[in-house]
């Protein structure tokens, strides 16, 4: 099994209710092994798992997902690509919105909901008390 790791993060840049990080995908990651042997490919699963994770980090999230929407992979991304990821944030609805893209190229999007409902219960304990 392959644990969580982030890419190699180039730069980062904070736009209003969003973030935006350069991304370099290295042939050497782990996620490239077995996935495939003729052209190797970076999982769906994985450009989710960075999303969620740089998302959560970002915008103070637990990574615990509630749903994901609009999911869409468009474009395989393939080992020693740079790639910007963009997340825009929409606090009211405890949702992410994101996109990889090179350019005019679309490699993957999709919105992620957050599962706040321990964050709920945590402010409601502490208003109570």
């Amino acid at each position: 099994m392959i644990k969580s790791a982030l890419p190699q993060i180039i730069s980062q840049t904070t736009f209003d209710n969003g973030v935006s990080w350069q991304i370099f995908v290295a042939a050497e990651l782990d996620f490239f092994k077995g996935h495939f042997d003729e052209q190797p490919v970076l999982p769906g699963v994985t450009q989710l798992d960075w999303a969620i994770q740089l998302g959560s980090k970002a915008f103070g999230y637990e990574p615990t997902v509630a749903t994901l929407e609009v999911l869409k992979f468009q474009q395989l991304l393939l080992p020693n690509t740079h790639v910007e990821l963009v997340i825009s944030h929409n606090p009211d609805k405890a949702k992410l919105t994101f996109h990889y893209q090179d350019g005019d190229k679309r490699f993957a999007s999709g919105r992620i909901a957050f599962d706040t409902s321990g964050i709920e219960s945590q402010q409601s304990l502490t208003k109570d008390s």
